[in-house]
């Protein structure tokens, strides 16, 4: 089942939304992509109709569930400090404080790794999952990083042809490390943390930085 029309908005629609989306999260990790949407209707409180008026099929209602956990480390006390860069008059010890907030947040983040582990586990039987979280791009995903690259790169302090690579890489020097010693159910030391941080994001500036 699935329905075209645009998602209900205002403030009592937002809160079934958001109503929906823990609902959906507490029993996808606990049951799998398995779980029926009239449990999650049940578990949100709200009609089986009003969950498909928001997301329309359980695939994009998975992958909102995987991208707001995603970002909930960026909405907290990293994202302060990655708003802060554009106004940094010494680029890199605020990059360094900024990727430091933003770390802590992530290994801090228990169900964020256990969403990682359930994509994984369910891509094989599920593949739509895999096409729905790619639909839209990192930048997308993730609009804090983003924005701060691109107030970064508006100010001719950073030279970013192309946001999505450039978030990526980002990921890729900082948080993806984690993402796969956490799959294995291993925590990095805070020195390698350390090391991996700094040296990451002088390899990120030394890259983009204005030649």
């Amino acid at each position: 089942m699935s329905v075209d029309k645009q998602a209900p908005g205002g403030p009592r629609a937002e809160r079934k939304r958001e109503a929906i989306v823990r609902a959906a999260r507490d029993l996808f990790l606990r049951d799998g992509f398995g779980v029926g949407m009239d449990a999650i209707a049940t578990e949100a409180g709200v009609s089986k109709v009003t969950v498909y008026n928001h997301f329309g099929s359980k695939e994009a209602l998975f992958t909102a569930v995987v991208a707001g956990a995603l970002d909930e480390p960026l909405q907290r006390d990293s994202a302060a400090p990655l708003a802060r860069l554009a106004d940094a008059e010494d680029l890199r010890p605020a990059f360094v404080e900024a990727a430091r907030a933003w770390i802590d947040a992530v290994r801090n983040d228990r169900e964020v790794a256990a969403l990682h582990t359930l994509v994984a586990a369910e891509l094989h039987r599920f593949p739509e999952l895999g096409r729905a979280w790619h639909r839209d791009s990192p930048s997308g995903h993730h609009p804090v990083v983003a924005d701060a690259l691109r107030a970064l790169a508006d100010q001719g302090r950073l030279v970013i042809p192309d946001l999505e690579v450039a978030t990526l890489q980002l990921y890729a020097l900082l948080v993806h490390p984690h993402m796969v010693f956490g799959h294995y159910g291993t925590i990095m030391d805070d020195d390698l943390t350390e090391r991996l941080l700094t040296s990451g994001v002088d390899m990120f500036l030394g890259h983009y930085s204005p030649r």
